[in-house]
């Protein structure tokens, strides 16, 4: 941790996977969706203890429409408890069926957060949104050429999901808010920057 660290080339900034021994594990508590599990690990230094979220995975979408000139993308603005706050976010969900790949988890979080059908998907970043405390990954998607779901196939929202507000913001817009601090959903933030660096490289 010093000035005198080496210079890496752009090869070198790739995360090596690969898990330290666990000596032990446990869960040390189960709850209505996820537990927290308590692993003895050998770091370089001896044995520690880490407890940490064990999670399913989950997927995030970024409707795209261009039909109206500069590209918009579809938000809701959905209440989270943990951070007492109702949150401008992108369609996301739980990657929750096994076996499921994430675009079609994707898919299914695209037509029951947002009434939305997508022709056109592509990959656009994923990420370990908590790697401290929480094994999540999240894998988010591009989906473009949209059409709505008819009236009588839409998801009948409750919970958290029931009265969400909605909306469409110019990539702009959107790009603006994230660098003012205005907005501080993880998914969001990464993918709206993510596609409008995308854009400016061609």
């Amino acid at each position: 941790m010093t000035l005198e660290a080496p210079r890496l080339a752009l090869a070198e900034l790739t995360d090596r996977p690969g898990s330290r021994e666990v000596l032990g594990t446990e869960v040390a508590m189960r709850g209505a969706v996820w537990n927290v599990h308590r692993d003895s690990v050998r770091l370089t230094d001896g044995p520690a203890t880490r407890e940490y979220v064990h999670h399913t995975g989950a997927v995030a979408v970024l409707a795209v429409r261009e039909d109206r000139g500069e590209p918009e993308i579809f938000v809701i603005r959905q209440y989270r408890h943990p951070i007492a706050a109702e949150d401008w976010e992108i369609p996301a969900g739980l990657l929750d069926v096994p076996g499921e790949p994430p675009v079609e988890a994707a898919r299914r979080e695209l037509a029951e957060e947002a009434d939305l059908r997508a022709q056109r998907w592509e990959p656009l970043v994923s990420f370990t949104p908590s790697p401290g405390g929480l094994d999540e990954t999240i894998h988010t998607f591009v989906a473009t050429d949209l059409t709505d779901v008819p009236e009588g196939e839409r998801h009948a929202r409750e919970g958290e999901e029931a009265g969400m507000r909605c909306g469409w913001v110019t990539l702009g817009d959107a790009v603006a808010a994230v660098m003012a601090g205005q907005v501080h959903n993880g998914p969001l933030m990464l993918s709206v920057l993510a596609l409008a660096r995308r854009q400016q490289q061609g």
